[in-house]
């Protein structure tokens, strides 16, 4: 897992219109290069008469698979600009895809670099940038009697409880980056005098929406 990772938010669309040709940018956060060859396929199904459906994708947390598409553009008028801008902007597992409706006047290379590119752009911008931070998911044994207080001073400082149950003892779910779990277990065993017992739950992701920068 990462310590952390800039992606798209979700899912979205946005349309512009250059010279009287339409640019429909789709924009998807997927986890694997399977994801994104089939959101690729199903717009290009959706926009069947469209005269190109360009795409780009970057995916893996070390962008191991990366692709761009021209889709009978001049070559490296499309694809390019479009993985030109997820990799700008910093993006991972990120697909996108340009359909154009040719508006009866030609743009040129310079032109269709610009077009592709700004509509990518836009479509980020529209469905947004998140940052997702790693986290362990510490578990913290507790006795009834220490609930209230323990909860206080976790909310206190902003920590996330993930998830309690209740058996004999309370068990809570505490996120803390990777890399801090030490510092969080000092803290707790602290508050608690000691009388607490910790093990680990796995891993996991928050998410963070960021300020769109271009």
């Amino acid at each position: 897992m990462l310590k952390r990772y800039q992606t798209v938010a979700g899912y979205g669309q946005t349309e512009i219109e250059i010279n009287k040709s339409r640019f429909i940018a789709y924009v998807k956060r997927v986890e694997t290069e399977e994801m994104a060859v089939a959101f690729i396929a199903e717009i290009k199904k959706k926009h069947w008469n469209a005269t190109h459906n360009c795409s780009a994708y970057i995916i893996g947390e070390n962008d191991q698979y990366q692709k761009a598409d021209d889709d009978g553009e001049p070559s490296g008028t499309a694809g390019k600009p479009i993985l030109e801008i997820i990799k700008k902007m910093g993006l991972k597992d990120t697909v996108i895809v340009v359909t154009r409706y040719f508006g009866g006047i030609k743009l040129g290379a310079g032109g269709l670099i610009r077009a592709y590119g700004k509509s990518a752009s836009t479509g980020i911008k529209e469905v947004g940038i998140i940052e997702r931070q790693g986290h362990t998911r510490i578990s913290v044994q507790i006795d009834y009697t220490l609930l209230g207080m323990l909860e206080n001073q976790l909310r206190m400082q902003d920590y996330i409880i993930a998830d309690k149950e209740f058996t004999d003892k309370i068990n809570l779910i505490v996120l803390e980056k990777i890399g801090q779990e030490e510092e969080l277990k000092q803290k707790i065993t602290d508050w608690t005098a000691g009388n607490v017992l910790f093990s680990i739950a796995g891993e996991e992701y928050v998410d963070t929406l960021l300020p769109f920068e271009e």
